[in-house]
């Protein structure tokens, strides 16, 4: 095997993987409400939808296994449960959201087709891929992930050089925590924690060893990595480049416009080309990651994964008959409860043993998970009684009350450590 040659497809088919619905619609959306403020939106969106999924996939190359082995550190019951929640996740959420965003910018405006039927065929696709794993990484990389780039890339190469009013100011009370907040919205944090699975185990297949896998993986990540910041930058810029020209009210208006004024009829064709490329390979990733997790969990079953896959994809068609909209509602509360929590493992993955103990795994996460309950509980009906909590925590007013809490708990517990061994 040519490791050289494979870094490179598995970058491809990495970038192809996470880029979805959500990674389409939510920065230049992002951008035109920044204004003037773009540059620190981007920050902000990067932080959150590019450097900690990469950190993860950097987590994954290192520990060589499953998601299971992303939580083991807290306690083996604490990690099932974890990626229980995850996939349900996963499949309930971002996974029927790419068939639900392929109709509405893709199908709806150009065929009189029920999203019934393209679910259908859609979710029958993905089945498909899912069932010759083996050769997910090399068709997505080969073939899929070039269309994206090329398309996406003349849409903004082709929009920032038009001529645009003055860049009006932010909507945004604190831009680089609007960025942070919507780059949740990607679930690529969660996504980064699944892909990374899938990656181990497709490269296993082709008979990779796991020296040279984790070599290909974190080579991959880099540059799957300046990829993503590459197309986040240069949408939030076109954003807002357009916020004081275009008068919009939804993401996908926005989106569709965009692609109007760049490249006319034909860019309105080539972003419905590339909605659909960029949703069908986050489903196929997501699905698959789903159906190793449960192989895993039935001692390598075949059936487990074939079944799972086909569960997958069935309340794919079922969810992804809601729209858009009301997808992206459904999913704040899950997010504002997971994401903490997910990102806590993901920082604890990466860092040297010795910083990151299972006395200290055990610790940071019980106190994310309580300092972040208040977020959660104010997105399910309960914000004014969680309220003032909110604003007594620092960073609470800002859905972030678990941050520094998180923080301090890790710096006290590993000061406690060394203490005790330099004791000893």
């Amino acid at each position: 095997m040519k490791f050289t040659k494979q870094t490179f497809i598995t970058a491809f088919a990495l970038f192809s993987l996470f880029f979805g619905a959500g990674n389409l619609i939510f920065p230049a959306f992002l951008g035109y409400n920044a204004g003037d403020g773009w540059f620190m939106v981007a920050l902000g969106f990067i932080i959150s939808a590019v450097v900690i999924p990469i950190l993860a996939i950097y987590g994954h190359a290192r520990l060589q296994g499953t998601m299971m082995d992303f939580g083991k550190k807290v306690s083996p019951a604490f990690a099932l449960i974890y990626c229980l929640i995850v996939y349900a996740i996963s499949i309930a959420l971002p996974s029927p959201r790419t068939a639900s965003v392929t109709y509405e910018m893709a199908i709806q405006p150009y065929f009189e087709f029920s999203s019934w039927g393209l679910s259908s065929i859609y979710f029958i696709l993905v089945l498909v891929f899912v069932l010759n794993r083996s050769k997910i990484m090399d068709i997505i990389g080969k073939f899929l992930t070039p269309g994206i780039l090329i398309i996406l890339g003349s849409i903004i190469c082709i929009g920032l050089f038009g001529d645009y009013e003055p860049l009006r100011a932010s909507t945004y009370v604190s831009n680089i925590t609007s960025g942070i907040l919507e780059g949740y919205q990607t679930f690529d944090a969660i996504g980064g924690v699944l892909v990374g699975g899938v990656l181990v185990v497709s490269l296993g297949l082709k008979g990779a060893s796991k020296e040279e896998s984790k070599s290909v993986i974190a080579k991959a990540g880099l540059f799957a990595g300046i990829g993503f910041v590459v197309m986040y930058v240069g949408l939030i810029a076109l954003g807002a480049a357009n916020s004081g020209t275009l008068v919009v009210d939804n993401r996908t208006d926005l989106l569709s416009q965009l692609s109007y004024n760049t490249l006319g009829d034909m860019g309105r064709a080539a972003l419905g080309v590339l909605v659909a490329l960029a949703c069908f390979t986050t489903a196929v990733g997501i699905v698959t990651g789903t159906a190793d997790f449960f192989k895993g969990l039935f001692n390598e079953s075949k059936t487990a994964y074939i079944v799972t896959a086909v569960i997958s994809c069935i309340l794919g068609v079922v969810m992804g008959q809601f729209d858009v909209h009301y997808i992206v509602e459904v999913a704040i509360p899950a997010l504002m409860f997971i994401y903490p929590i997910t990102i806590a493992l993901i920082l604890l993955n990466v860092l040297p043993e010795r910083y990151a103990s299972p006395i200290v795994f055990k610790a940071v996460v019980a106190v994310t998970i309580l300092f972040s309950l208040p977020d959660f509980l104010s997105t399910v009906g309960l914000a004014e009684v969680v309220k003032p909590i909110q604003e007594f925590l620092p960073l609470g007013t800002i859905t972030l009350g678990w941050l520094l809490p998180a923080l301090i708990t890790f710096v006290i517990v590993n000061a406690m450590s060394f203490k005790n061994k330099n004791e000893s």
